[in-house]
């Protein structure tokens, strides 16, 4: 296992947790309403958190939750006899004194965990920014709210995410191999799901609603701490960079985006995007992401990186030597790129310290810039 990242920017991190109980029918549970948990990661200062304790990164509960959904065993108990299940933040710490920070949400992956792309929240953090990471029940390996109920993936979602399966899998393994302009390979990708992939599309619509009532929420118990003056930032990975990109397609409050692997499902029809974007891609999967450079009226860009798999964007790539799963690119290699991307982003979109990203292509990744394309 790599050494996890260490925040590198002035502010240390403290985070709290809370759970939107919404009015909204839990279609996976019909007669429950749908509960949103959502942690928070907020500046504070060093001083401020010097002698607290660390809050723990992964509950046994989601290890067990990543086990039955991913088949990823995690050694809890190992991890915790050795001190190794700490994250580099602080419950509850103080929150700055006057500080206003703009706000950033992230998504997680379908089967995946609300943590489970931390060591990018806490970076962003550390460089001044407040990020609310959504959980989604029954989407997510282990969803924990803040009652103590823990509600676990629903494995009818891994058997209907192509339906009928074997024809929809068939169908995707074409389009990773086929040939053609970004907006013939987004016109196929939109008949792939329109014909597969229906449950998919409900989902990404229910994510994009659980992200607005964590938005409102936040808005409402500490809208004091957020700068909102230049609008939201949107970041999620795999189905969750999907939301980014539904998030600054359909709602105006999101003004910029990234998505870091994440095949476009969502509602595209008719729609042009007028947000900033950033689409992060390994090699294997670019041809389902190409929705993001066709109909746009602002600059979208894209990160190809060499050598990654796509569970290697989350913090996985620092806790497993699955190559095959996260990709032979070095974990701190992938982290800083990734981390440097996000900052290129929301610094010139949220922070406005700058006219226009300054992205600079490596060994490790490849950025094109697509200018504005609207048919």
């Amino acid at each position: 296992m790599n050494q996890r990242p260490l925040p590198t920017g002035p502010y240390a991190v403290g985070t709290t947790t809370y759970t939107v109980y919404t009015d909204r029918e839990e279609l996976r549970a019909p007669g429950t309403r749908r509960s949103v948990p959502v942690r928070v990661y907020y500046p504070t200062s060093k001083e401020a958190v010097a002698g607290l304790n660390k809050a723990r990164y992964m509950s046994r509960n989601v290890a067990e939750g990543l086990k039955k959904a991913i088949h990823v065993p995690i050694p809890y108990d190992k991890r915790e006899a050795a001190g190794d299940n700490l994250s580099e933040c602080y419950p509850d710490a103080p929150w700055m004194e006057g500080g206003r920070f703009p706000l950033v949400v992230f998504n997680h992956g379908l089967s995946s965990y609300r943590e489970s792309n931390s060591f990018l929240c806490l970076e962003l953090v550390s460089q001044g920014y407040l990020v609310l990471a959504v959980g989604h029940p029954y989407d997510a390996c282990c969803a924990e709210l803040d009652d103590g109920t823990c509600i676990f993936f629903d494995g009818e979602l891994s058997k209907k995410q192509y339906d009928p399966l074997w024809g929809g899998m068939l169908k995707a393994l074409q389009l990773t191999h086929s040939k053609g302009t970004d907006r013939e390979l987004a016109q196929q990708f939109d008949a792939l799901q329109q014909r597969y992939c229906k449950l998919i599309l409900s989902r990404v619509a229910e994510w994009e609603q659980d992200t607005l009532d964590a938005v409102k929420y936040a808005q409402q118990a500490f809208g004091d701490r957020i700068d909102g003056s230049a609008g939201i930032g949107a970041t999620g990975h795999s189905l969750g960079g999907a939301v980014a990109y539904m998030l600054c397609l359909d709602h105006p409050d999101f003004v910029c985006g990234v998505n870091l692997d994440g095949a476009l499902f969502g509602d595209t029809a008719g729609k042009v995007l007028t947000r900033p974007f950033l689409q992060v891609s390994c090699q294997g999967n670019v041809k389902a992401e190409t929705r993001a450079f066709v109909d746009h009226t602002r600059p979208v860009y894209g990160a190809v990186f060499k050598n990654m798999q796509h569970l290697g964007f989350t913090d996985m790539k620092h806790m497993m030597n699955l190559k095959l799963m996260t990709g032979k690119l070095d974990a701190d290699v992938m982290h800083e790129n990734v981390c440097k991307l996000h900052l290129e982003m929301f610094d010139t979109y949220l922070k406005k310290a700058k006219d226009r990203p300054a992205f600079v292509s490596s060994e490790a990744v490849t950025i094109t810039e697509h200018a504005p394309d609207v048919t």
